[in-house]
């Protein structure tokens, strides 16, 4: 599973969504999530943004956890689309796949604009409920 949505593809109950491209792969918004919601995952994003790619080893000398942790790390973010691995050597060098990490800041984007329009809301229904109970006070 390794496409992200486009917009509007989501199956029923918006568990799992589906790639706009025939025959493409799915990932679970859940899977998404899960890779751009670990501090670790998202520093490697930026690393291999800044450095245009990287090896669990090359990647491993700028955190603080062990190579072997990286590893596991990229491997989440290979299964959320978001990288991608070409054999180097005896090593598998990481790039992050722009199109697919565009898609997935559009995902958050959209979830997080959701979530503002429910949060306003709410606050709107609370000031009327606030305003109606000091202009007519319970007995």
């Amino acid at each position: 599973m390794t496409k992200v949505r486009e917009a509007g593809a989501r199956e029923a109950g918006g568990a799992r969504v589906t790639a706009g491209e025939a025959g493409g792969a799915t990932v679970s918004d859940d899977d998404l999530w899960s890779a751009v919601g670990d501090p670790t995952r998202r520093r490697l994003l930026d690393l291999l943004l800044h450095e245009g790619g990287g090896t669990a080893t090359s990647l491993s000398s700028h955190l603080p956890v062990t190579r072997q942790a990286v590893a596991k790390h990229l491997a989440v973010l290979d299964r959320a689309g978001l990288v991608h691995a070409t054999a180097s050597g005896r090593e598998r060098r990481y790039r992050v796949d722009d199109a697919q990490l565009q898609r997935a800041v559009a995902q958050l984007t959209e979830v997080g604009t959701a979530w503002d329009a429910r949060l306003a809301r709410i606050r709107r229904l609370a000031e009327r409920l606030h305003q109606s109970t000091k202009n007519h006070p319970p007995a």
